[in-house]
């Protein structure tokens, strides 16, 4: 069966097409992404405006082209922080619906978390033991652990990149006062949250998802994407800590210029780069491995489960559904 999971992101509306049926790894066929910004097209009030709304729709309309031509049979469309934090998320899901047909699902950050999880367990399997999994999106950061394929703990927390880069972080390169300010912020944020988790005990493995901390991953000496999905590719927290300051002396161009950095996320790789090392030192993280798939591998994952070998494929139920 030919699936395409259509996620409207903070950065990107990515629409990724896969061969998958219950009980095989889903393969990738096709990836067509659009990078939108939504996070930073809110306006003063919170709200996406009339001119983010068109431009969502115009993508999606394309989103839906590639996976007509792709021959999708079932499309599982999803928004994350930047929708579901939008004063007007309503009118924009209504406004989707009417001129596009899609009915978006609006996911928790919760919901981010365990879906994410899940993808951790299935790619690391069951040898990994207890799993400690941290994402940086471009509108939160999602923390979940756990030893089964649902997590004990999961919380989402506002400190993605785009949306701190946007808000704590307006100078190219940013000035040091603003730069002091955000890490207190980020540390802050994720320090009430430790001792959630640490009262579960130490995790056997930490792994991360998403281009954030792939990117970091990549500056830092890991594989670069060409050598496929299977090497491994490692971030230590020695290294980050050294990168940090180099990342906060250098603009957007400059940092789009260093390996496997795209000059679309070059301007939040420092915040998210603080972030990455927050969360390592304050769960006391030496090293964590990169984990392929993420969230939008999860969606695909759940719908699998719900299919069951042997069952017809019935009406998709909604992608947190567990």
């Amino acid at each position: 069966m030919r699936l395409g999971v259509l996620d409207v992101g903070s950065n990107t509306v990515h629409l990724l097409v896969v061969d998958a049926h219950p009980g095989a790894c889903p393969l990738p066929a096709h990836s067509h992404k659009a990078e939108l910004r939504l996070a930073q097209l809110l306006d003063g009030s919170g709200a996406i405006g009339p001119d983010g709304i068109d431009r969502l729709v115009s993508v999606l309309h394309e989103a839906l082209r590639a996976a007509e031509d792709k021959g999708v049979e079932e499309l599982l469309p999803f928004a994350t922080s930047a929708v579901r934090d939008a004063d007007n998320a309503d009118d924009v899901l209504s406004r989707v619906r009417e001129e596009t047909g899609v009915e978006l699902q609006v996911l928790s950050g919760e919901e981010e978390a365990r879906l994410t999880f899940l993808a951790a367990r299935r790619w690391f399997g069951w040898s990994a033991g207890k799993l400690l999994v941290l994402d940086i999106g471009g509108g939160s950061l999602e923390i979940a652990y756990g030893m089964d394929e649902e997590p004990d703990a999961a919380v989402s927390l506002p400190l993605g990149a785009g949306r701190l880069t946007a808000g704590w972080l307006p100078g190219d390169p940013p000035e040091a006062e603003d730069l002091r300010a955000l890490r207190r912020h980020v540390r802050t944020e994720i320090a009430r949250t430790v001792g959630e988790f640490s009262r579960l005990g130490a995790p056997d493995h930490v792994v991360a998802t998403s281009k954030t901390f792939k990117q970091l991953a990549r500056i830092a000496g890991a594989p670069g994407s060409a050598e496929g999905p299977y090497v491994q590719r490692e971030l230590k927290r020695e290294s980050l800590e050294g990168w940090v300051p180099r990342l906060a002396a250098m603009t957007a161009a400059e940092r789009a210029e260093l390996p496997g950095v795209s000059e679309g996320r070059a301007g939040q790789l420092l915040a998210g780069a603080l972030v990455a090392e927050g969360a390592m030192d304050l769960f006391g993280v030496e090293r964590l491995e990169i984990c392929p798939w993420a969230l939008r591998e999860g969606v695909i994952l759940r719908r699998l489960d719900h299919m069951g070998p042997g069952r017809p494929y019935a009406a998709a139920p909604k992608a947190g559904d567990g």
